[in-house]
């Protein structure tokens, strides 16, 4: 028997005993929770046995409990399509994009070097700057100051031929921008979302809801530099979306341990190079 069919297996013989015991304890609350949960999964495409197999019993069970919260967010913000493009965005938060944006490519080749310094070796990293609100690395003066819809700022870097699982983001409070620094010729380095391949070469921007099913592949023996933006949901009321990712940057760092434990954290309140966290 395959080592993944052994573990669907396993999955299932969890879950059905779990499922069984809140529908006799809870059963409306059950119910309701299993209901926002399909309403959920069923925004993404294609749909797969692995789509709805990691969302209910693998790495999208968080994004599976925080269902009806995201659904509640989709009530209070504008049109949600997914793939997003600058466009998309109301002006004000479309100029704090784009200003990071035009940092980040203005200071490309510095900011490489410094991620490179910082990482040394390794798989996955993640050089930040700030995370969910909260000051981290203070070595590019144009990120220290205080930003209204741009909560996250870091570069993630990838080694030569290494790729993510497929996974679901935890929550819909913030839109996910990416830019690749480095966009490598090759059809292998690209992110997939949606059934549609994005890939970097070709437009080094991609924007999308980070809670869709996705995958970043990096194929070519080559390190892989994305700029790694959150960025406020566009909403009609930006305060209450703010006032709740606020709550969110709480538990900032035990997002990052949670969701990111494959991965080198890097950067620290003080310059990298004099403290590091992780």
């Amino acid at each position: 028997m395959q080592r993944s069919t052994r573990k669907a297996i396993r999955r299932i013989a969890i879950a059905v005993p779990v499922l069984a015991v809140l529908f006799y304890l809870i059963p409306w609350i059950s119910a309701v929770w299993l209901a926002a949960g399909l309403v959920d999964v069923m925004r993404n495409k294609p749909k797969s046995s692995m789509l709805f197999s990691r969302y209910f019993m693998g790495n999208g069970i968080p994004t599976f409990l925080l269902a009806p919260l995201n659904l509640f967010v989709d009530l209070l913000s504008y049109r949600n399509p997914g793939i997003y493009t600058l466009d998309d965005f109301p002006p004000e938060y479309r100029r704090e994009i784009e200003d990071v944006l035009d940092t980040f490519r203005n200071r490309r080749e510095e900011i490489v070097s410094k991620v490179d310094n910082a990482f040394g070796e390794g798989r996955r990293g993640m050089y930040v700057w700030r995370w969910y609100g909260k000051q981290h690395a203070n070595d590019v003066p144009e990120f220290d100051r205080d930003f209204k819809y741009v909560k996250t700022i870091a570069v993630s870097v990838f080694s030569g031929k290494e790729s993510t699982t497929w996974h679901y983001g935890p929550l819909r409070l913030s839109i996910r921008v990416l830019l690749n620094l480095n966009p490598a010729d090759s059809d292998e380095v690209y992110i997939e979302c949606q059934g549609v391949k994005h890939r970097w070469r070709d437009n080094p921007l991609y924007i999308f809801d980070d809670t869709l099913f996705h995958q970043s592949v990096n194929r070519v023996d080559a390190r892989r530099y994305n700029v790694f933006m959150d960025v406020i949901r566009p909403s009609p009321v930006p305060g209450i979306v703010s006032f709740m990712l606020t709550g969110v940057s709480a538990i900032a760092g035990q997002i990052k341990s949670v969701f990111y434990k494959n991965w080198t954290m890097l950067g620290g309140k003080k310059s990298v190079g004099e403290e590091q966290t992780g």
